[in-house]
């Protein structure tokens, strides 16, 4: 059987020196892809420098990054990617939507995403799964499920017909479905605790010194990203 063919819709770019040391999100997703036992061939579209695909066709699903921008900005890239999404999602491919993807495949949808009241989130987070079973878990459903968190805004007002499947105190939405068309995450389950400890000094004057070494505090307890890869790549390519 051939490699399923998954795009890959770059909405940003991790730090360069970040990403000389771990990937920028084109080796982050294959990492993650590969961990989750998917055979991909992953195609980058760089949408900030290059914009979206010419053609929708010849892929077996989509994965829409994170970015440092916030999906409410008045960007054509990110109405582009809006308008782009809506495509997607009248099509039979699944679409996976991570952090700023969770939040722009919400808005595109009738979804609300604002600045959160509570602030950053950052370090390693506990996410709790809500609602009935999904075939695409596996069995595989720790309590808490735990993923690095790196954002400030958060989906407030879920779109109609969404699914919510993952929340926490500090994200009460923190995951939902569109039927069997979209899986959106607003964690980061590419990011590895060491890509959060560089990420979280980087940010240290901005997020303040307590924070910073509270999220630190974090990271010593890993992460279930072999779990959530799993999730993903059956969402992707499995039973399809």
């Amino acid at each position: 059987m051939p490699a399923a063919r998954i795009g890959l819709l770059q909405a940003g770019y991790v730090h360069p020196d970040v990403a000389r040391d771990h990937g920028d999100y084109p080796e982050l997703f294959a990492d993650l892809l590969r961990l989750g036992g998917l055979d991909a061939e992953l195609v980058t579209y760089d949408l900030q420098r290059d914009g979206g695909p010419t053609t929708l066709d010849g892929h077996d699903g989509w994965i829409i990054s994170g970015s440092v921008s916030s999906a409410y900005e008045d960007e054509d890239w990110i109405r582009d990617l809006e308008r782009l999404s809506l495509a997607l999602l009248d099509r039979d491919e699944p679409v996976v939507g991570i952090c700023f993807g969770h939040q722009v495949l919400a808005r595109a949808t009738g979804g609300q995403v604002e600045k959160a009241a509570a602030g950053w989130g950052v370090g390693v987070h506990d996410y709790h799964l809500t609602g009935p079973h999904r075939a695409w878990t596996g069995g595989l459903e720790p309590d808490p499920v735990r993923m690095v968190a790196s954002h400030q805004d958060q989906v407030v007002e879920l779109p109609d017909g969404a699914e919510p499947f993952l929340t926490s105190p500090f994200c009460p939405n923190a995951g939902f479905t569109l039927g069997s068309d979209a899986m959106t995450i607003q964690a980061h389950p590419e990011f590895t605790p060491a890509v959060s400890a560089e990420l979280i000094g980087m940010r240290r004057a901005v997020l303040g010194d307590d924070l910073a070494d509270a999220a630190t505090a974090t990271l010593p307890r890993g992460t279930d990203n072999p779990v959530v890869a799993r999730w993903i790549t059956t969402f992707l390519g499995a039973d399809r």
